[in-house]
């Protein structure tokens, strides 16, 4: 399968790419326009961390607040992100992105003027809600403006490219901001870019819709944002009104509940929110466990390291920054690498080398200490970000393995929803077994040691997926599953 084949979007799936697209004479300038839609996003997911400690001084946050600030942004983009590919394809591309854009910098512009931790939660998801309809919706564009495959297949190289370098410098411009002016400037930068993309789009970007728009599924997405609401909810608030309390017992029935109706709902829909069909292909369910899985011990990493630098060894915002450096470089540079790699050999490769960053770096942190060297803590965020960089292609490679061409992007979409849902999950696990610990008067470096075993274990599961998705077996259910699409392309 060629690169491009891996990376279709979900507007494709709809009704395959309009047919009144039109050839542009902008193309590189409309791929720079979504890339700076891309750029401000990924930065947004991690630009934040280095922050929180200075939110928390700032606002008077509890840890429940910090991981809130992180959680309501990544929880409404998981939510929604299939729901703006649907929006897009039957009211326009570039307007749904000129929306998602506009939508964006005004939630970064009340990010700033927050008086209270509750406003800031608050239009954190307001950016959320902005952000889930940029990245799907630019890649339906960039696919319009690169008709040709080889064109096309260059410029996905290159977002891919944006992305991990997006992800990477979050912390260190974080960083610096924070320092030297505060921590409301690190939403500042999103205000310029975001008006001046939204401008070019207007001018250069050609509109265009799906030959046939999915069909909007109000119970499936309500559902869907109930269930991982109440169950992010439940997690975040367990360690402080209690785990058999009346509220938590409440919001995990409520989750089970919310899950349980969604998958004896959507068979029943001709285009449902998730064809529930995908998951009897073993390389697509594997793409959803290894993206939850790779993302929420990236997310948790962040968000622990951010208060651990900062509260624990008394490091300065911008220092903590330049501690992630290590990663940032080791993501960009496996990134590129690990997409030749899959293109070339398949995922197993990849996949192998990315459980095995995970398992050593969190490994490398079991033992945590208040003075633990420096060597080594720089040591693990290498591996990290050796991890990170490997994982997101062979991810992307697994979701769409075997599926038919009409299927891929919503293949791809909700491998790209796991994600989201394994950060919100991460931040959430993490934070609620540290503040689980200090109730009970454990120290906070001893407190994360559960965290990174819990890490470690997932890092064998992605090396145990590695041979498991790859197998013959395992491609004979996606076979499987691709005859079964399209001899049934709708339930």
């Amino acid at each position: 399968m060629s690169k491009i084949e891996t990376m279709r979007t979900p507007a494709e799936v709809s009704g395959g790419v309009s047919a009144a697209v039109k050839k542009t004479t902008h193309p590189n300038l409309i791929l720079a326009i979504c890339c700076m839609s891309l750029l401000i996003v990924g930065m947004d997911v991690t630009i934040v961390n280095v922050a929180l400690p200075a939110i928390q001084k700032d606002l008077h946050a509890r840890m429940n607040g910090l991981q809130w600030i992180l959680d309501a942004y990544t929880l409404v983009v998981a939510s929604f992100l299939m729901l703006s590919g649907s929006m897009s394809d039957r009211f326009g591309r570039r307007r749904v992105f000129q929306i998602g854009l506009g939508v964006f910098t005004l939630g970064s512009l009340l990010c700033s003027r927050a008086a209270t931790i509750e406003q800031l939660i608050a239009f954190r998801a307001l950016q959320g809600f902005g952000a889930s309809m940029l990245n799907p919706v630019a890649l339906s564009i960039i696919a319009n403006a690169f008709p040709n495959p080889k064109d096309r297949a260059k410029a996905v190289g290159i977002w891919g490219a944006v992305a991990g370098v997006s992800l990477g410098i979050g912390p260190l411009i974080g960083g610096a901001l924070t320092q030297a002016i505060g921590w409301r400037s690190i939403f500042w930068i999103n205000i310029p870019v975001g008006i001046v993309a939204a401008t070019l789009a207007a001018i250069f970007i050609h509109e265009s819709k799906a030959a046939r728009a999915r069909r909007f599924d109000p119970v499936g997405q309500s559902l869907v944002l109930i269930g991982l609401a109440s169950l992010t909810w439940g997690v975040i608030e367990g360690p402080h009104a209690g785990w058999t309390s009346g509220l938590i017992i409440g919001l995990f029935v409520t989750t089970a509940v919310a899950f349980l109706g969604f998958v004896l709902y959507e068979p029943r829909r001709r285009d449902p929110l998730l064809d529930l069909r995908f998951f009897r292909s073993m390389p697509f369910a594997s793409a959803t466990v290894l993206a939850v899985s790779a993302f929420s011990c990236f997310a948790g990493f962040l968000f622990l390291n951010a208060l651990y630098l900062q509260q624990v060894r008394g490091l300065s915002a911008f220092r903590t920054g330049l501690f992630t450096l290590p990663l940032a470089v080791m993501m960009i540079i496996c990134a590129p690498w690990s997409g030749r790699l899959v293109a070339a050999h398949g995922p197993k490769r990849s996949l192998i080398g990315a459980g095995l960053g995970f398992l050593l770096a969190a490994l490398t942190l079991t033992g945590l200490g208040q003075a633990t060297h420096v060597g080594w803590l720089l040591l693990a965020y290498t591996l990290f970000g050796i991890g990170l960089g490997l994982i997101n292609p062979a991810i992307t490679n697994s979701a769409v393995a075997g599926m038919p061409l009409s299927q891929a992007g919503v293949a791809a979409a909700i491998a790209s929803t796991s994600r989201q849902v394994g950060a919100a999950l991460g931040v959430a696990v993490s934070g609620s077994v540290v503040a689980a610990s200090r109730v009970h008067g454990t120290d906070f470096t001893t407190a994360t040691h559960a965290i990174w075993w819990t890490m470690t274990a997932a890092g064998a599961a992605v090396l145990v997926l590695a041979f498991v998705s790859t197998s013959p077996w395992a491609r004979g259910t996606a076979e499987s599953v691709k005859h079964l699409l399209e001899d049934h392309p709708s339930a």
